[in-house]
């Protein structure tokens, strides 16, 4: 941490009101869930004991991983953003910025609901303090030539890497400034898909994500979860923490052999700067609409998530770069050869970018839709609709996902 202390004023501390006045039911909750362990460490850590927070929280880190996700008690997710905020402050106090940011990210990420609003707080406020001490300057987050994250957008040679028989078929419709209105009628009531284009360009993110220098001002020391490999069905497939800062380093390294792609994450509830960026499309409010998850897909070129469908409405938009995109519709489910496991039966067995017909002969001669979708449009995905996707440059993009009601 050299180079990150600074001398902090006594009366310069993190504040948690939420957690002032939900600890002790908390802590009785955990109790009730024969956490006393973890009950005793957090009142010593309360008390200015670094040793007990720390230990605290990986009381709670321990059950978070003690089965399936869905499984964990909520309590115990409560009690991990406590935990991480009893050593944020900590950090803080000793003026180790970047690391308390670390531990409230990860507060924000794995924890509950009950003290978001304290780990947000808290994040804006040790930014700034971390910005403040680096000295970013204001001027750097205008931009420059050298600064871009996607500087060539000649993509050819990728191209030829895309799976067999790719744009020799039927391409997706695309249609400008579509209405609402036209958009239900000739593609969502009938389950269409279709490429939206000019419906983003007053995005800030559309200006502001190819500005490097920005994105690591507004995200550079906060933690994000990433994916390392080829995709998720492979066996050297893993998950790992980084900082923004870092993703961008790698991704920036043009090394496709082990790509790191930060895919399917809930990016925009962790990072606000990054959600004022973008706005919900208006198409996501067709057939009364019910959010489920706006989720950003960054990554280098090359980046691959293979064929697999999903149970809801999806827009997704291309702010940065170009990608490659496959669509089956979903009558050809069983043609598509799913996985027969429970947590992958929405997922091919069908290796696009090494097709085996010998394997799975029925997926040959299937027509599909495909497209290459540019930096500017949205492609609109209906429910169940099997899809491919390949990075064909460093790509930055969002999904929104909407249910009907």
């Amino acid at each position: 941490m050299a180079g990150q202390h600074a001398v902090v004023n006594s009366n310069d501390v993190l504040e948690t009101p939420v957690l002032d006045v939900e600890a002790y039911s908390l802590l009785q909750s955990i109790s009730e869930e024969g956490g006393y362990a973890y009950v005793s460490m957090s009142t010593r850590a309360a008390g200015g004991d670094i040793r007990a927070a720390e230990a605290a929280r990986e009381v709670a880190w321990e059950q978070l991983h003690s089965g399936p996700w869905h499984s964990v008690l909520p309590v115990w997710r409560d009690a991990y953003s406590m935990a991480c905020l009893h050593v944020a402050k900590f950090h803080y106090a000793n003026g180790e910025f970047t690391e308390a940011l670390r531990v409230l990210d990860m507060g924000l990420i794995m924890g509950g609901m009950v003290l978001r609003k304290d780990l947000e707080s808290a994040v804006e406020k040790t930014t700034e303090r971390a910005n403040a001490l680096l000295r970013v300057p204001e001027e750097s987050v205008n931009g420059s030539a050298n600064a871009k994250l996607v500087t060539n957008q000649n993509a050819i040679n990728l191209i030829e890497t895309l799976p067999k028989n790719s744009l020799s078929s039927k391409l997706v419709g695309k249609r400008s400034s579509l209405s609402l209105e036209g958009f239900m009628r000739d593609y969502f009531l009938p389950g269409s898909p279709v490429l939206l284009s000019d419906s983003m360009s007053h995005w800030p993110a559309r200006t502001k994500w190819n500005d490097l220098n920005y994105l690591k001002k507004v995200a550079g020391f906060r933690t994000v979860p990433v994916e390392v490999g080829k995709n998720y069905l492979c066996n050297e497939w893993k998950q790992e923490m980084l900082t923004f800062s870092e993703f961008l380093e790698r991704i920036q390294s043009n090394s496709c052999d082990v790509p790191t792609y930060l895919a399917q994450h809930p990016l925009f509830d962790q990072i606000q700067e990054l959600r004022n960026d973008i706005v919900t499309p208006d198409y996501c409010f067709a057939g009364g609409t019910e959010m489920k998850s706006i989720n950003a897909w960054f990554g280098p070129a090359g980046t691959v998530t293979p064929l697999h469908h999903d149970p809801h409405h999806n827009i997704l938009a291309q702010v940065v770069g170009k990608k490659y995109v496959r669509l089956y519709p979903a009558s050809f489910s069983e043609e598509l050869y799913p996985h027969t496991e429970s947590m992958l039966k929405n997922s091919s067995q069908v290796d696009l970018d090494n097709m085996d017909t010998n394997e799975f002969p029925k997926i040959q001669d299937l027509e599909f839709l495909d497209c290459i979708l540019e930096e500017g449009e949205m492609l609109y995905i209906p429910p169940k609709w099997w899809h491919y996707v390949r990075s064909l440059t460093t790509s930055l993009s969002v999904s929104f996902w909407w249910s009907t009601s």
